[in-house]
């Protein structure tokens, strides 16, 4: 075989837009397709009283294991199952109160029929997602899922390109469906990630990352200007409270409102913090979520708030860079 031609960068943008084409047109056409029929599949899902076990082999799947992850991550319990592995011991995996998700776009795949007798004595529901309705596979199905399409993006009509994005948008749309119906929140979503930046946004409490004790600046309102200073400066968080004797919060005392007493030329050993602070100023619960205290200093453009108790007791402080270490933001 002769060596082909470089390429000019026109032909493979070309090529690139020829293969997205084809495949946009093969979900879109998903869409028109819904029916009664995928309804029944999302209901065998919502009834599920075991797992979704979902399966396939070759490049459906690789698919059929992103649509597991994508289940169970959304509320629906799930797990891929290898078909060829089945057969050697994995055929236990499945049990009663199962259903069974398997994906072949020529509905022939033997692995996969090898399991039809054994979801057979265990009655557990099947719903195959195929390319032809009237395979082995589809004809055996409780439910089929026909993500058939036209052409392959493959110059070739061969490697299976437009029919796995098909598959793989078939399988979020039942994934997102049955999300909705279940009432999946945010919180239930970042239970199951806790280890991402958005389970630590929804997870994570201001108490959790909020310095305390000794790590909180706080002097009294009759504190001069230059002891409010020292405490700011000892305790890095560009900020000091002004408490009264029962520690309620009376105001807080920034770097802004420094350079506002410097600019009225205050003498800042015998001015009171009383003077120069802030009054009111923004606090936040300890039980608030740490994204809530992001979205005060966003929205009024500070760096630092106070925590304040239910009856305005300082009980802690937090800056932004504690929140970045957190990687809440």
């Amino acid at each position: 075989m002769s060596p082909a031609p470089e390429p000019l960068d026109p032909d493979l943008i070309a090529a690139a837009r020829r293969a997205l084409s084809i495949e946009a047109r093969a979900v879109q056409a998903l869409i028109e397709r819904l029916d009664e029929r995928f309804a029944a599949a999302c209901r065998l899902c919502l009834k599920c009283q075991g797992r979704v076990v979902v399966t396939g082999i070759g490049k459906s799947g690789h698919v059929a294991g992103k649509i597991a992850a994508t289940l169970a991550s959304t509320g629906s319990p799930a797990f891929f199952l290898h078909p060829a592995e089945a057969s050697h011991g994995d055929l236990g995996m499945i049990t009663r109160g199962d259903v069974v998700l398997a994906l072949s776009n020529s509905g022939e795949t033997p692995e996969v029929l090898a399991l039809l007798a054994h979801l057979a004595r265990l009655a557990v529901p099947l719903i195959a997602m195929v390319g032809r309705r009237d395979s082995t596979l589809g004809r055996a199905a409780t439910v089929v899922l026909d993500v058939s399409v036209p052409e392959e993006a493959c110059p070739l009509n061969l490697a299976p390109t437009a029919s796995t994005t098909a598959a793989l948008a078939m399988g979020d749309a039942l994934a997102v469906t049955v999300l909705e119906a279940r009432g999946f929140t945010k919180q239930d979503f970042a239970r199951s990630h806790p280890g991402g930046t958005l389970g630590r946004q929804l997870l994570l409490r201001v108490e959790e990352l909020m310095r305390t004790g000794e790590a909180l600046p706080e002097v009294p309102a009759d504190a001069s200007l230059a002891a409010g200073l020292l405490e700011m400066s000892r305790k890095g968080l560009g900020m000091t409270v002004i408490t009264d004797a029962g520690h309620r919060i009376l105001g807080v005392f920034t770097d802004g409102d420094l350079r506002r007493a410097l600019d009225r030329q205050i003498d800042i050993h015998r001015a009171s913090m009383r003077e120069v602070m802030t009054s009111p100023c923004r606090t936040i619960g300890p039980r608030e979520l740490a994204a809530e205290a992001v979205h005060q200093m966003e929205l009024h453009r500070i760096t630092a708030l106070p925590v304040a108790d239910t009856e305005g007791r300082l009980v802690g402080a937090l800056n932004v860079h504690d929140l970045f270490r957190a990687g809440v933001v």
